[in-house]
């Protein structure tokens, strides 16, 4: 194994296609890195619930606060790949630290602030830290976990987003509900500070050979043609889904007349569907990964159709927001397990780059959404836009199954 990236993850591996058995359990390492991923979905996706409170508070209108979310995503974009080159001779285990210390600083400049500006630049460099601490936590799981587990192992990092759809988010919307919008950003701030000791414990040092590390080898990867086709569905099925569901508040109380108390119980449906499709996910990807893809694909697209046409009605609608957390992103872990194999010598950066390509399809949705929101086509604009972009999937999913030979 060599500074460069270790052999598990050269295109040439194949034993995750081919059923090798994997092993009962996964390292602690991946579950505490599961924890961290667990604050940065909460804080990406917090905001989706709170967006009538800050709004009222900042007197702006909700779609102009939707930016929020976007620019998180833009720093995200821009973020993972640039941090991942800023930090790629640092001991990895300094990388999530210092993430997580930049993390905690930026929730506490958003709890403090008192200007929209301000607090977009807050998120901004939040959102950079997000990058950077994603980007090198899907290397060290997939590092811990071997060749025959990285799907896995990034399934349960990935769930750590998606719990935060379960508890993360719902708590944050109840107690913005409660106490202000302010305290979940400050509760943000201290678990990320505890986090860090956690990391500190349990992370590896990998400070050897570090230094010989070579940003043009790095840059080698980007000659990869089903490193861009993993990517580009990386953006296109995260777009349509996060496009739908950065708007989802409105929708359900204006379009299906759910009581605005009750919309953090649907945030919570979602979670639990995106947490459970994470993880089987995850698994079925180290044995079936183009198959689990573009079922997924398809899936996604009937299911936001379907809102599109049901959202009129509640219970139905409920039920098909659950199941867009399930098929939506539960393709997810098995796409970057993809995109590091595809990068060959450079899994930095290829993990860094589906961070990227994830919040790209979030920033370009959900600015499309915001778009269609104010539209004649209203609540339930979003997510036809979603429907759209989650469509497109099937064409890089296809190609890569057709060229894994």
């Amino acid at each position: 194994m060599t500074a460069r990236g270790p052999v598990l993850d050269t295109p040439t591996d194949t034993r995750a296609e081919e059923g090798q058995q994997t092993p009962a359990r996964l390292p602690v390492v991946v579950h505490v890195l599961a924890l961290g991923t667990f604050l940065m979905g909460t804080t990406e996706f917090v905001v989706a619930g709170l967006l009538p409170e800050i709004a009222d508070d900042l007197q702006v209108g909700v779609a102009r606060t939707g930016l929020l979310i976007t620019v998180f995503a833009v720093g995200m974009i821009v973020g993972a790949p640039l941090m991942a080159m800023l930090t790629l001779r640092l001991p990895r285990r300094l990388t999530l630290m210092l993430a997580l210390a930049v993390f905690a600083v930026g929730h506490v400049v958003v709890a403090v602030g008192s200007g929209f500006a301000l607090l977009l630049v807050a998120r901004f460099l939040t959102a950079l830290a997000t990058g950077a601490f994603w980007a090198v936590a899907n290397v060290v799981a997939t590092r811990a976990a071997g060749p025959a587990a990285r799907s896995r192992a990034l399934g349960l990092v990935g769930a750590g987003a998606m719990l935060a759809n379960v508890v993360g988010v719902p708590l944050g919307a109840f107690a913005g509900q409660l106490v202000g919008w302010r305290g979940p950003f400050w509760a943000l701030a201290a678990l990320a500070a505890a986090a860090i000791a956690l990391i500190a414990r349990t992370v590896p040092h990998d400070d050897a050979g570090r230094q010989t590390v070579s940003v043009r080898t790095e840059l080698a990867a980007l000659r990869s043609g089903r490193l861009w086709l993993a990517l580009a569905a990386c953006a296109t099925t995260t777009g349509g889904v996060l496009s739908a569901y950065s708007y989802i508040a409105p929708l359900l109380t204006d379009r299906a007349g759910i009581a605005a108390g009750l919309v953090p119980l649907v945030l919570v449906g979602f979670g639990v569907g995106a947490l459970a499709g994470s993880v089987i996910g995850g698994r079925l990807g180290d044995t079936r990964p183009h198959m689990t893809t573009i079922t997924a694909a398809a899936l996604t697209a009937l299911l936001l159709l379907a809102i599109c046409l049901f959202s009129g009605f509640a219970a139905p609608t409920v039920v098909l927001i659950a199941l867009l957390g399930f098929f939506g992103l539960g393709a997810n872990p098995v796409l970057i397990a993809l995109a590091v194999r595809f990068a060959g010598r450079a899994p930095t950066l290829g993990s860094a780059l589906t961070i990227s390509a994830f919040n790209l399809g979030t920033a370009a949705g959900s600015w499309v959404a915001g778009l269609a929101l104010d539209s004649s086509l209203g609540s339930t604009g979003p997510a036809m836009v979603g429907t759209g972009i989650a469509a497109l999937t099937l064409i890089p999913t296809i190609a890569l199954a057709r060229t894994r030979r």
